[in-house]
């Protein structure tokens, strides 16, 4: 017999009662402060319900930013990774903006240093320079473009019909799929996110063998042969309004699983799955989790 729930959402689930003991803390801190918590959609569920219960949002790292800017609090608590930290203060530079951890980082900012890519652009002088919004504000500094995966598409489909010649950085599964759809010059920076890289299309297929009504919604830093079986390819705010609109009652989601959190509040009467990841002798099958 087939088990036909070989793979598992994660929980969205958390200790509300060692929730509450620790709002008596931080609540009172927040106010004090002057602060408010934002949290991107990968974060842990009790970080996302902490930042919702007190004034803050749960977004993308670009709305994340805009919103702190917006907003009438002086201090910023970025629950993310070190670059969406530096967005805020770039777009909030007289704000405090505080971060719980340094570590948070991310593999495509690391992968893709300061030095060796302003050699790279350099090397390429006779190309526009269009960066993932995943990378360090000294590699943003270096750029002419600044883009998020919901408009990068569009910004290089511009640039390509006024005759520009791209240099894209960081990730290659991104610019892979935007020069497909745009058919733009592109050179690509050798970096990928080790979440979505580890997505399989041959696990994918599978899952879909197991659930043919379910719809595939995958973040385009996936590997082409992943995105080639999506139904939606998008940024992680597209893949919720996707979970929103498609008829689908089922959907194989092909990102971060912190996304579920947000997901199941947004549509709780549908069924999300997690797109596998690892190839066949993975001790995981569904791990995908930024470290």
């Amino acid at each position: 017999m087939v088990k036909r729930h070989l793979y598992q959402p994660p929980t969205t689930a958390f200790d509300r009662d060692e929730y509450e003991q620790a709002l008596k803390t931080i609540g009172p801190l927040l106010e004090e402060q002057n602060a408010i918590v934002v949290a991107h959609y990968y974060t842990d569920p009790a970080v996302q319900y902490l930042a919702e219960d007190t004034g803050g949002i749960v977004s993308d790292s670009l709305e994340m930013a805009r919103y702190g800017a917006q907003h009438d609090a002086q201090t910023l608590v970025v629950a993310g990774v070190k670059f969406m930290g530096e967005t805020a203060k770039i777009l909030s530079p007289e704000k405090r903006v505080l971060m719980p951890t340094l570590e948070a980082t991310c593999s495509l900012d690391l992968g893709c240093p300061i030095e060796e890519f302003s050699a790279f652009c350099d090397a390429h002088p006779d190309r526009e320079v269009v960066v993932y919004a995943n990378t360090s504000a000294a590699v943003k500094a270096r750029a002419d473009w600044v883009v998020t995966s919901s408009i990068a598409l569009d910004v290089v489909d511009h640039l390509d019909a006024q005759g520009k010649k791209v240099l894209w950085a960081p990730d290659k599964h991104l610019g892979s799929y935007i020069q497909t759809k745009t058919g733009a010059d592109m050179l690509l920076w050798d970096g990928a996110c080790i979440v979505h890289d580890e997505f399989k299309a041959k696990g994918i297929r599978e899952l879909k063998a197991l659930y043919p009504d379910a719809a595939v919604l995958a973040h385009p830093e996936s590997p082409a042969a992943v995105l080639a079986l999506a139904d939606c390819v998008g940024s992680t705010t597209q893949i919720i309004s996707a979970a929103q609109t498609l008829p689908n009652e089922r959907f194989i989601v092909a990102t971060d699983q912190g996304i579920f959190y947000k997901l199941c509040q947004m549509v709780p009467d549908k069924e999300i799955l997690i797109a596998p990841t690892g190839g066949a002798g993975a001790t995981c099958r569904s791990c995908a989790n930024c470290p």
